[in-house]
């Protein structure tokens, strides 16, 4: 039983970008942190384009893709969808895998698809250089990638504990032109005040993001630009769930069950809002399953509350489910889902029953990628390994109920970088990072009173 690939011609690359906001029955706005109103396009332009400004907050359906950024898609994209034949296989299953694998673009994931466009946005707009912050590296690696095409500077805060755990995921920034300083660094106001308080802090994607915002408002030639969480970056994302659509016509089946990794929610968004978007408008249901970190539960432990996407509290206010904006969850080898809120659109659909959400441990996610990887051939990054593992799960309670149910998940990248992390979980030096209730509550805690929790 050979796997099956289902791929799409070049022309047809999504020619527009999926917008949620517009089928959701309710969409909370960003408030402005001293007003406690409505953000505006003026407030947000301060840091981004215009363009992307008014993308963060517009409830228009479909927004055209530009036809530089299709070109540069094409590199790439289509991207391939899969049946998963001989996973099924080890798995004894009668479900029927599939997954859409997005580890094929230059920086090997799925970030490019909104960093070539946020690159060509800042460049219309005539910014000199961007800033950002990255946890595992993929973004950092794809907003260097966009730095590379478009003749923009790129600065990278990378959290602490990645900048030394992946080498290979700098050195690729580096190899793209950008520069990579680990985060807390001594060279923001904010980086410095996290050291002084504790000098040998891990980092988190919530400090690191402080600190590229801090830069970007100290210069007017320097755009902030996000990797995750914002509605534009997620409206970006969408062209993966809009060639699966298509890709399981191909296939002549249409999933039941959906699943994703969620850490910021770009990947989870970008896969399964189109999926979603056909249900709200009276097409097939689905089942769309969250799967994010054990060690770092927000979608399965947070509140629902505005809050700051940024340590510092330079963001607007987010209506999301949080852990806090001071939370530095723990050191896991998934450093993209290390974050302590979601994108308002993902933590709305879990709120208006259109998705659910599962915590799993890091060495059952290491197990499943070792599995898939022993099937299908493809190392998963960790971070993807959550959506294998719920996956599996699946898979597997088909199994004992025999149920032939279609599965679908995100493979977001590839794991070539992290081959460290795999070999100390195969030498049994990886263990389970505890969610910390006292942590959480102080972070908690911290809410802005104005806005908590809902």
């Amino acid at each position: 039983m050979d796997t099956i690939k289902y791929q799409l011609r070049d022309d047809q690359i999504p020619t527009s970008w999926y917008n949620i906001a517009a089928d959701l029955p309710r969409v909370d706005p960003p408030l402005h942190p001293g007003t406690g109103q409505p953000a505006t396009v003026d407030d947000l332009t301060g840091i981004m384009p215009k363009q992307l400004a008014e993308q963060e907050l517009t409830l228009e359906r479909d927004i055209e893709i530009p036809a530089t950024v299709r070109q540069i898609y094409a590199q790439w994209r289509p991207s391939p969808l899969f049946r998963a034949r001989r996973l099924e296989q080890a798995l004894g299953t009668p479900a029927r895998i599939y997954y859409k694998y997005e580890g094929g673009s230059p920086a090997g994931s799925h970030k490019p698809n909104t960093g070539i466009a946020q690159g060509f946005y800042n460049k219309e707009a005539g910014i000199r250089r961007l800033a950002t912050e990255t946890g595992a590296g993929q973004w950092g690696s794809s907003l260097a990638l966009a730095g590379a095409f478009f003749g923009l500077e790129v600065k990278v805060f990378m959290v602490k504990v990645s900048y030394h755990q992946k080498p290979y995921r700098r050195a690729l920034m580096h190899t793209y032109g950008a520069t990579c300083v680990p985060s807390p660094s001594t060279e923001t106001a904010a980086g410095r005040a996290i050291l002084a308080e504790d000098p040998d802090c891990p980092g988190a994607l919530g400090i690191a993001t402080s600190e590229a915002i801090e830069v970007a408002m100290n210069d007017p030639f320097t755009n902030y630009a996000g990797g995750s969480v914002l509605n534009h970056v997620a409206l970006h994302q969408t062209v993966i769930g809009q060639e699966a659509l298509l890709q399981m016509d191909m296939a002549d089946d249409y999933p039941d069950i959906v699943i994703g990794c969620a850490g910021g929610g770009s990947n989870l968004a970008g896969l399964t809002f189109p999926f979603l978007g056909e249900q709200l408008r009276g097409g097939k249901q689905v089942r769309v399953i969250a799967s994010e970190p054990e060690a770092c539960p927000t979608l399965t432990k947070g509140q629902v509350a505005y809050d700051f996407g940024d340590t510092a509290q330079l963001t607007p206010l987010l209506k999301m489910h949080t852990l806090g904006h001071s939370f530095v969850p723990p050191s896991i080898h998934a450093g993209g889902l290390r974050y302590h809120g979601i994108a308002p659109l993902v933590s709305q659909a879990l709120q208006d029953g259109l998705m659910e959400a599962r915590a799993v441990p890091q060495t059952a996610c290491f197990e499943a990628g070792l599995t898939f990887a022993r099937s299908e051939g493809i190392v998963p990054a960790p971070e993807s390994t959550h959506a294998i593992r719920a996956a599996i799960d699946e898979a597997l309670r088909c199994r004992e109920e025999g149920r032939s149910e279609a599965i679908l998940f995100g493979l977001s990248g590839h794991g070539h970088f992290d081959l460290g992390s795999y070999e100390k979980y195969m030498a049994d030096e990886l263990a389970d990072e505890g969610y910390d209730e006292e942590l959480v509550a102080r972070s908690l805690a911290r809410i802005p009173a104005p806005f908590g929790q809902v």
